[in-house]
């Protein structure tokens, strides 16, 4: 391999993978995009094209070496392109998430200083302009969807085919200076910045150099073996580190294709058609589809569930076996070759997944149970375990050596090493530059020699060589009596069950587990469907004691399951509600990547979580919402408290160690 200063085989920015690419590949497609209900497709060369215009452009209207250049919208080639245009004339793009509030926006584009924005359509432009005047160094804006914005002041506000346009025609007067910028970038020279979620503070501008994202892409196309004929959707936010990686970074370094789905509500049936051979997807995706397919099953006639529960019931015993290449008897790879025709291949190719050869899932502990179930269907779903410092990669699972309770071996190029407290550090050719303005953070997560501190808690199996990662380790404790207390162990298991969107477990110091619940709406409302049970809210179907009695049920049979672990049994759910509201991102309680804001939550609810443990039987409460057009109310309930049925677990089990 090539000396890392001069980057892997000489490529020393995405620019430059663009170009050879463009050599390479020229006439494969490397991105698509579902518009008005019809693919459109790119070659490489007609992307190098469409960069280099939108390039020139930007040259055109001032963007100097060094600018940060922010990019807000869903996932479209174009919003692409204007990423790879930004770093090709030397400045730094700072994708933003869509479905950030004004107020969230202008904490960002204040934070890096954007001279300039791209946005997609007339939403992200009036979220910009609602807060330009505390923007001091906010210049122009370019919008790529002209509808709505015929009439507004168009100074500093210009459209993207428009810019694009002007880059051409001035090619002659910018080309040379724009080679000049290109052919100067460096390995070690900024790729992107992108904002952590922020679920114990502001954001923090996490600072990517080319070496960072080329050598992490590399090493991680290599590992699984991508190639250029692979083909992935790209859905996520493109301000999330995981997308970036796989549409920019391994995109580029493999030259396969990116998909852009039309909308997130055509998201499944656009899956479906392209029916990608790689793909990512954090839990709740995974967890959401099999909700789905439960509520389906629950639909179809009894004949057809018996059929249903038999096939999957064979295939979660072998399935799992004969995708990792184990011995499985004849008769039973017949029966599953029968469950593959009668079940399973109808299944993927519901889900989009028929030609899956290399899955993921990553960002939070995926449930065991979700991740069998894909498993058992012949998917290759495979854990990775990353972070936004690391360039995504930290851990990744070997093909033959995946399993549901570890996140795999150290990836290419990564060093790992467990503190005497439990918590995880690495270092890696992924990690981070520095966060942004921040040197006192920068500091306290990455230390001289290069090793960042996770704030996760785990260890190496020593007979495997896997990592487990326990939890956070903020909130890794132990409970009154000594036992390990780990509540993102629970709260998976109990997000298993379709009818349970999110949970939320205390016990840290106390004698006992305590939870929230979010039902799932779709789910449970499906359910109440098929049972007469009418509403009129998801505040009143929340509260029905038939819902009540149904969640209960899965609190206790999940407390059977965690009972059987002899470290975690301590942390069964002995009292649980079921919450008046959705967390939302809106009211502060969960991150734009649907992390769970655990302190805040237990902070903002202090007086539910005070009546689950002082015996209350129910709590009355007031809680301040957001609705979607930014108006603030307040919504009132009077909330069940139940009490679940627990495990008894033997002395040893809950010891202090």
């Amino acid at each position: 391999m090539a000396e890392l200063s001069q980057g892997a085989e000489g490529l020393c920015s995405v620019p430059a993978l663009l170009t050879r690419n463009m050599t390479r590949c020229g006439d494969k497609p490397a991105y698509r995009e579902k518009e008005y209900g019809i693919w459109q497709s790119w070659t490489w060369a007609e992307t190098a094209q469409e960069i280099e215009a939108l390039a020139l452009g930007l040259l055109n209207l001032g963007v100097n070496e060094g600018d940060f250049i922010a990019i807000i919208g869903r996932n479209r080639p174009y919003l692409y392109w204007s990423m790879v245009a930004a770093q090709s004339v030397g400045a730094v793009p700072v994708p933003l998430y869509q479905d950030a509030v004004a107020e969230e926006m202008q904490y960002v584009l204040a934070h890096c200083g954007a001279r300039f924005v791209i946005v997609a359509d007339q939403e992200q432009v009036d979220k910009v302009i609602e807060v330009q005047e505390d923007l001091h160094q906010f210049e122009h804006m370019i919008y790529l969807d002209p509808r709505g914005l015929r009439k507004y002041d168009h100074a500093h506000l210009h459209q993207f085919s428009k810019v694009q346009e002007q880059g051409r025609a001035a090619r002659e007067e910018f080309i040379k200076e724009l080679d000049r910028r290109r052919d100067k970038l460096t390995y070690d020279d900024t790729c992107v910045m992108l904002y952590t979620s922020g679920t114990t503070g502001k954001p923090k501008g996490v600072v990517l150099s080319n070496r960072n994202i080329i050598e992490t892409a590399k090493n991680s196309s290599e590992f699984d073996h991508l190639r250029a004929g692979d083909e992935v959707l790209a859905y996520l936010p493109m301000a999330w580190v995981g997308d970036f990686i796989f549409s920019i970074g391994q995109a580029y370094w493999t030259g396969f294709c990116v998909n852009c789905p039309e909308s997130p509500e055509t998201m499944m049936t656009d899956l479906r058609e392209i029916a990608p051979s790689y793909y990512f997807a954090p839990p709740r995706v995974f967890e959401t589809q099999l909700t789905q397919i439960m509520i389906r099953m629950e639909d179809a006639s009894a004949p057809k569930r018996r059929i249903f529960r038999h096939f999957m019931d064979h295939a979660s015993k072998v399935g799992p076996k004969i995708l990792d290449g184990e011995s499985v008897g004849l008769f039973d790879r017949l029966w599953y070759a029968v469950g593959e025709f009668m079940v399973y291949g109808p299944l993927k190719d519901t889900l989009g997944f028929s030609r899956v050869r290399v899955g993921y899932t990553a960002g939070e502990a995926i449930g065991p149970e979700i991740f069998d179930f894909y498993r058992s269907l012949g998917i290759n779903l495979k854990q990775l375990y990353g972070q936004t410092e690391a360039s995504v990669f930290i851990t990744q699972q070997p093909d033959g050596e995946v399993r549901s309770d570890t996140v795999g071996v150290p990836s290419p190029g990564v060093e790992i090493r467990i503190a005497e407290n439990g918590e995880v550090f690495y270092r890696s050719p992924g990690t981070f530059v520095e966060y942004y303005k921040n040197a006192e953070s920068t500091a306290d997560t990455k230390d001289p020699e290069g090793w960042v501190a996770t704030g996760d808690a785990g260890f190496f199996e020593p007979d495997t060589g896997h990592l487990r990662i326990i939890d956070r380790a903020k909130d890794v404790g132990k409970m009154a009596d000594g036992a390990l207390f780990a509540p993102k162990y629970v709260e998976n298991k109990l997000k298993f069950y379709p009818n349970i969107l999110e949970a939320v477990v205390f016990g840290a110091g106390r004698d006992r587990c305590c939870a929230f619940i979010n039902i799932d709406l779709s789910a449970v409302g499906n359910w109440a469907e098929r049972n007469n049970i009418a509403y009129a809210s998801y505040q009143e179907l929340a509260g029905h004691p038939k819902v009540l009695e149904m969640i209960q049920s899965h609190v206790e049979e999940t407390n059977e399951s965690v009972a059987q672990d002899e470290m975690l049994s301590g942390c069964q759910v002995h009292r649980f509600l079921v919450l008046h509201k959705e967390l939302d991102p809106d009211d502060g309680e969960l991150t734009r990547t649907r992390k769970v804001r655990r302190k805040l939550i237990g902070e903002k609810f202090a007086d539910l979580v005070d009546a689950l443990y002082d015996g209350s039987d129910s709590i009355y409460t007031e809680t301040e919402v957001t609705y979607e057009d930014g108006r603030k109310g307040k919504i009132k309930a009077t909330l069940e408290i139940r009490d679940a049925k627990v495990v008894p677990v033997a002395p040893q089990a809950v010891a202090a160690e």
